[in-house]
């Protein structure tokens, strides 16, 4: 082993050994003082009363708990969801009583803050329906995720790239450790099983450097002339969470995403629209511009367009854009925590772009605005160094969380609180959701109901197998269900239904059975999952999932196999032997 590898894993194992000892201290300093909250958590259930927000609920997870709560505005519980896992760490609400949280499974090699490594769905009832892990082959999700409106989902995730990596990238090697550095990539994944996912789009921060440091690097070049680059000296230090992400955000109207990276002091803004092929180069989507930043903000002296005095952001945290039937809709709004300045701040700014997201830059210039469209900045401040967040709310108010004191707050656009509540506990961020009034359905409205599950286990490749599932109208009655089977998102197998569709289906003839017949992959000693997709062929939004397992043994010789049948048949026409045959097989 050389000496640099050999001093890169005993540094490495020197900061596990560290960051366990320290990860002991914490939790031992926690239990002695009481902090660790109980799955009961203790809470101030005494908020400032407020018309508009009794309208509506709110979604958290505490950090270093195992809880996640749905509150109403008098501190009172409607839903609670258990998990085996800490949140790692945002949480949000899909509708239904159904969520999307993350999951801390442990940081191994990668920066401990943050640190996620899962995803999973849960319903009403606490059954896990998605249950998706991003930690392997040198990868790990952290801190935020979005779903996204085709029922994907957008993670953040760190990479390794090692010293080497790192140092012909173009880094000074001054800024880089014996572990290396731990790039942000944003990944899309597509739900194919109840624990399996397929990654459909990734864009990665390493694909769009620049650098002045080593001139015999390709990527070298003039900072300062393209802003639509990351320079990779920049933050020069040896923390290997170089960026440090920690919110995602989407914009359905641009197909544009929105993320905070919070050790530049900067927002970035970048195109959905494009393959993955073209996120990593400088050509193609809506934009032109691959998977080149279109919009940046917060602290121009990260492209060299500006000085320390020029900078709008510090250490932020989730920014989003704001959204649609709230005021300032399209604009951006960012918790500022503040950092060095020692005080934290809600700021709200409109991005200079137009109808079709193109973002204006003026020749030489660092992307505006330069004032704030509004912010909330209370006299005496408040702070809040790090996790905590805001959502615009429609009535025009905001809603504020600071995640390390754990107080949620309602403010009106002059900055007057009429609404507080206190978790008790750290809280990464909260998510508000307003009250949607039921309308009454259309008489004679059918409603798709699918029931079964699927499971196959020690299956011979090529082999069929036979399983079977319920359809039925639980409709009004008197209503007419057409339903059909989709397995466009299942990649294995050869699958035929009986039947596969059926039109008029009323409440009054119950439960349909389709019966299923599907051909085993040839990949031995696999585990195969997915859902079926039963939908409602006159309303895609009605559908039901009915979730697929089949498992696949190890490859047995041909010869054997044979021999093996034949000896089988042969025992078991002779009673005497049939006996051994139990015995021994």
């Amino acid at each position: 082993m050389d000496k640099i590898h050999f001093f890169s894993a005993l540094h490495l194992r020197y900061r596990r050994n560290l960051r366990m000892i320290g990860v002991f201290v914490f939790f031992l300093v926690l239990a002695a003082s009481g902090a660790i909250l109980s799955a009961s958590e203790t809470v101030n259930h005494s908020p400032q009363s407020s018309l508009l927000f009794s309208e509506g609920q709110f979604l958290y997870s505490p950090m270093w708990t195992t809880t996640t709560y749905l509150r109403e505005s008098d501190g009172s519980i409607n839903s609670t969801w258990q998990s085996s896992y800490f949140p790692g760490v945002a949480v949000w609400w899909l509708g239904e009583g159904t969520i999307l949280r993350t999951i801390r499974v442990g940081s191994g090699s990668f920066p401990a803050a943050g640190a996620g490594g899962g995803v999973q769905k849960a319903l009403q009832d606490g059954t896990i329906v998605w249950d998706f892990r991003y930690n392997t082959d040198g990868h790990m999700s952290h801190h935020d995720m979005k779903a996204l409106p085709n029922g994907n989902v957008l993670l953040i995730a760190w990479e390794i790239k090692s010293r080497t990596d790192v140092i012909n990238a173009g880094r000074n090697p001054s800024y880089v450790s014996f572990s290396g550095l731990c790039p942000d990539h944003i990944v899309e994944v597509q739900p194919t099983g109840p624990t399996s996912g397929t990654i459909v789009w990734e864009w990665h921060v390493w694909d769009h450097l620049i650098q002045d440091y080593d001139p015999i690097k390709a990527n070298y070049g003039v900072v300062g002339d393209h802003p639509e680059l990351v320079d990779v000296n920049y933050v020069p230090s040896t923390n290997i969470d170089w960026m440090h992400t920690n919110s995602v955000d989407y914009n359905e109207e641009f197909d544009q995403i929105l993320i905070s990276v919070h050790n530049f002091n900067e927002i970035w803004v970048i195109d959905h629209s494009t393959t993955t092929a073209e996120a990593a180069g400088h050509t193609g989507g809506n934009s032109g511009k691959g998977g080149d930043l279109l919009y940046r903000w917060g602290n121009p002296a990260a492209y060299r367009r500006g000085t320390l005095s020029d900078k709008k952001l510090f250490f932020q945290h989730d920014t989003t854009w704001i959204k649609s039937g709230c005021p300032g809709e399209g604009n951006i709004l960012v918790f500022n925590n503040g950092g060095s300045r020692q005080y934290s701040t809600v700021d709200e700014i409109t991005p200079p772009v137009n109808e079709n997201g193109e973002y204006y830059l003026a020749v030489g210039s660092a992307y505006g605005p330069t004032a704030l469209s509004w912010t909330y900045s209370p006299q005496p401040s408040f702070f809040a160094s790090h996790l905590s967040g805001a959502q615009r709310l429609s009535d025009g108010n905001t809603l504020i969380c600071n995640g390390e004191t754990g107080k949620v707050f309602e403010v009106t656009s002059q900055g007057t609180t009429v609404w507080q509540y206190n978790t008790g506990g750290q809280v990464f961020k909260v998510v508000y959701i307003p009250f949607e009034e039921q309308q009454p359905p259309e008489p004679n409205t059918p409603d798709l109901d699918a029931s079964g599950s699927l499971t196959w286990t020690k299956v011979e490749p090529g082999a069929t197998v036979m399983g079977s599932f319920e359809v039925r109208n639980i409709g009004d009655n008197g209503s007419l269900l057409n339903w059909t089977v989709n397995t466009s998102s299942i990649t294995w197998g050869t699958w035929s239904f009986n039947p596969e569709s059926w039109n008029h289906l009323t409440p009054d003839e119950g439960s349909m059975t389709v019966q299923v017949y599907v051909v085993a992959p040839e990949q031995g000693d696999t585990l195969f999952e997915a859902f079926l997709r039963v939908e409602n062929k006159n309303n895609t939004n009605d559908f039901a999932l009915i979730p697929v397992s089949l498992t696949t043994p190890v490859h047995s010789s041909p010869w054997w196999t044979m021999v093996y049948q034949f000896l089988v048949r042969f025992f078991q026409q002779q009673p005497f032997l049939k006996t051994l045959l139990n015995i021994f097989f």
